[in-house]
């Protein structure tokens, strides 16, 4: 079982020592956190090891996870999509369906602790049927700056009965809510099976293991299949690309419980690719196994984002991490991650041209794209790895303290 011991030597002495202190002084409080599922996607990636380092220091930390039906959660991805702008419309079935689940969790969720933290839409109006004294945080980890209206006229009473919101950048702050917003940057965790050094054996093993060859350059896009991370746009891309440098183009995604929408995706994209399937100059491969995916993102010489829209995207920190250069849309939280053409390459959201130069750039020359490797890992190193965050969530409990 992880410890926080364990990253002495990839975080400084000075941040364990700090995480260890503020442990030992809010010792007694409990805090709960409430997302929409326990696998698939970067939010429950996050909580996995955020909640056992947070009771390793002695914080008593536990986990929900809201139950819906599938309908449930066709609607809440309505909701996802709706609040990062999508043109869509909920009538008073699907409104009422959202509201009773929430309403029937609440009722044996046992959210009595000291800090609630409910992340994301799908549970938000847990805080309208659960009687409390308390001030509740809303982590949000999309992007909610130009939402649908109907969906935004909904859920804002939800968002404005809580103490704070948490956002993953300063752009992602909402002036119009009066309530305290604050930032904490998602992070990886350097330990964890997706992102531990691997050797080349090991790696070979899993490459062997799955088909895939190695016989071209690997271009890697690590996501669900979802519009907002636009695999048919990258598809476009890769023809651009393929034209200048002969190389493979790799999906890795896996399906979350809370994103029905995956599966159609997935097979439209099935039917688009075919001929690439065929030639196996595109892969769709299951991510399933975190070591897959981390060997993957080690082996690739480019990774790519090509998201329209993004929350944060901890994809593009976990191959920054690995060394591996990275290009992404100026999209989201993305841009926070990236120092353009310093630690990877940024590409503005219609510039597919830019997008696969950047990318045959980087194919073409593998001094500039070890530099920026190099760069990048140590910049992750600084801001984006777990120990920070649970820093960030232990500075946040103590305000909370002091606020009942």
């Amino acid at each position: 079982m992880k410890r926080l011991d364990d990253y002495r030597g990839i975080e400084t002495d000075a941040v364990l020592d700090d995480i260890c202190q503020k442990g030992k002084r809010l010792s007694g409080t409990s805090v709960v956190h409430v997302n929409a599922t326990a696998v698939g996607g970067g939010v429950a990636e996050i909580l996995d090891n955020l909640v056992l380092l947070s009771n390793d220091v002695g914080v008593r930390t536990d986990w929900r996870v809201i139950h819906g039906t599938p309908f449930y959660f066709e609607v809440t991805k309505k909701f996802h999509n709706a609040l990062q702008g999508q043109d869509v419309s909920f009538d008073e079935r699907e409104l009422d369906l959202y509201k009773r689940i929430n309403e029937k969790f609440a009722r044996f969720a046992f959210l009595d602790h000291d800090i609630v933290i409910v992340h994301d839409p799908q549970p938000l109006a847990l805080v309208d049927y659960v009687p409390n004294s308390r001030p509740w945080t809303w982590r949000c980890h999309i992007d909610i700056t130009k939402p649908n209206k109907q969906a935004w006229e909904f859920i804002e009473p939800y968002i404005l009965q809580y103490k704070r919101m948490i956002v993953s950048a300063d752009g992602y702050k909402r002036p119009d809510l009066d309530i305290e917003q604050r930032i904490v940057y998602p992070s990886i965790d350097p330990l964890a099976p997706k992102n531990r050094d691997l050797s080349e054996e090991t790696m070979d093993g899993y490459f062997k293991g799955e088909g895939i060859p190695v016989d071209k350059p690997l271009i890697t896009q690590v996501s669900r299949f979802d519009p907002w991370k636009n695999p048919e746009g990258l598809l476009n891309v890769f023809q651009k690309v393929k034209k200048e440098m002969d190389c493979r183009l790799v999906f890795v995604y896996n399906m979350a419980s809370d994103d029905p929408e995956g599966v159609r995706v997935y097979n439209h994209m099935r039917k688009l690719a075919k001929p690439y399937l065929e030639s196996q100059d595109v892969l769709f491969v299951r991510g399933d196994d975190p070591a897959l995916v981390n060997a993957l993102q080690r082996r690739s010489t480019v990774v790519v984002q090509n998201s329209t829209r993004e929350g944060f995207g901890l994809v593009v920190t976990e191959a920054l991490w690995k060394e591996t250069p990275v290009v992404a849309r100026k999209v989201g939280g993305i841009p926070e991650q990236i120092e353009d053409g310093v630690t990877g390459f940024l590409v503005e959201r219609d510039d597919d041209d830019g997008f696969a130069e950047k990318i045959v750039e980087l194919l073409r020359d593998g001094d500039m794209a070890a530099e920026m490797g190099r760069q990048a890992r140590e910049s992750v190193r600084r801001k984006f790895l777990i120990t920070r965050h649970l820093l960030d969530y232990l500075n946040l409990f103590e305000n909370v303290v002091v606020d009942k």
